[in-house]
């Protein structure tokens, strides 16, 4: 009888690496596991670590999808210390195969697979068979990409649309952005709407109010929001819920994504039911002469395991073969 043999897929981010194996000819991931990217000095020390630590044996081919511009061999990670080179990863790890792909462009690829458990509404709107679907996500930073359909696939876009311009909506967002721009170049969506975002936006609201910025982490200060400790907490995680509805709004007419807007990363699902009740959806749907179309679009946030190895599993299918940068060893020599 034939050994099983297994393909892995990873998502590395900027805090964490998740890593699974999955059959071939399988969708389903095996082995799950979480690791702080901190713990190791390069991709490849976190990958072997994951692989000693299940004993299936060694893959041959492998997606990864990874925090960064996917431009070029050698990547270099925006919230992470490391970079790599995916030919010399591919050797590293004994692989025939290696595709890396940016880590939002395997969440969009997940959106179409994803099943009715694995997603929570937040708001009204009907999702439209066929039209495009939207993805966007704070955590260490933001990601945003989507999915456009093309026969029976459907097209993931390679952005890096988190690092847009924003333009505050109101008084206060202007007061907050201006202090920011005392520090920033460019305060871009991910500056106002990611781990980081959340510190940034904390201490310019204690200067404004209190005259002297205070910098805590986006731990504490989630916390302090949802125990009702801290009034001006309460008021941070608002008005980030609120901006990254706007953002969302933004990205929905950019795209036409009647198939729906999702929300990933891992801060919104650590604040759901403060998020549920945010001002999100009023922002996402508060576009002038357009509100009632985007209120039809309905908005969920990806509450599934894993999502984009979910993603980095569809990433590895023939019909995805463009998507992406690979390595292959006889290519290669």
């Amino acid at each position: 009888m034939q050994a099983t043999r297994y393909n892995l897929v990873a998502d590395i981010g900027g805090t964490n690496a998740r890593f699974a194996l999955v059959a071939d000819g399988s969708a389903q991931a095996l082995e799950p596991r979480n690791l702080r990217c901190a713990d190791y000095a390069t991709i490849v020390d976190a990958t072997l670590a994951y692989l000693d630590s299940v004993a299936l044996g060694k893959p041959r081919r492998a997606a990864i999808s990874i925090a960064a511009p996917v431009t070029g061999d050698v990547l270099t990670m925006t919230n992470h210390n490391w970079s790599i080179s995916v030919r010399e990863t591919r050797a590293a790890l004994g692989l025939r195969h290696l595709k890396v792909l940016n880590d939002y462009t395997a969440l969009a690829l997940a959106l179409p697979v994803l099943r009715d458990d694995q997603r929570l509404q937040v708001g009204a709107g009907r999702a439209l068979a066929g039209y495009p679907m939207a993805v966007l996500g704070p955590g260490t930073g933001l990601g945003v990409s989507g999915v456009i359909p093309a026969g029976n696939h459907w097209v993931p876009l390679e952005s890096e649309g988190g690092h847009v311009s924003y333009g505050p909506l109101d008084a206060r967002e202007q007061a907050i952005i201006a202090i920011m721009r005392e520090r920033l170049e460019h305060v871009s969506a991910e500056s106002l709407v990611s781990g980081r975002g959340l510190s940034q936006v904390y201490a310019a609201i204690t200067r404004i109010e209190r005259g002297e910025g205070i910098l805590l982490t986006p731990g504490e200060i989630t916390q302090r929001a949802l125990e009702n400790e801290c009034p001006l907490a309460v008021e941070t995680l608002e008005i980030f819920c609120r901006i990254l509805g706007t953002i969302a709004g933004n990205l929905a007419l950019t795209l036409g994504a009647r198939g729906g807007v999702y929300i990933g990363g891992g801060i919104v699902l650590k604040v759901l039911d403060f998020f549920t009740r945010s001002g999100f959806r009023q922002r996402f749907e508060r576009h002038g002469r357009l509100s009632p179309y985007l209120g039809n679009i309905p908005t969920y946030v990806v509450n599934a395991d894993y999502p984009a190895l979910i993603g980095a599993v569809v990433a590895l299918g023939a019909a995805y073969a463009q998507v992406g940068l690979v390595s292959e060893e006889q290519a290669e020599g």
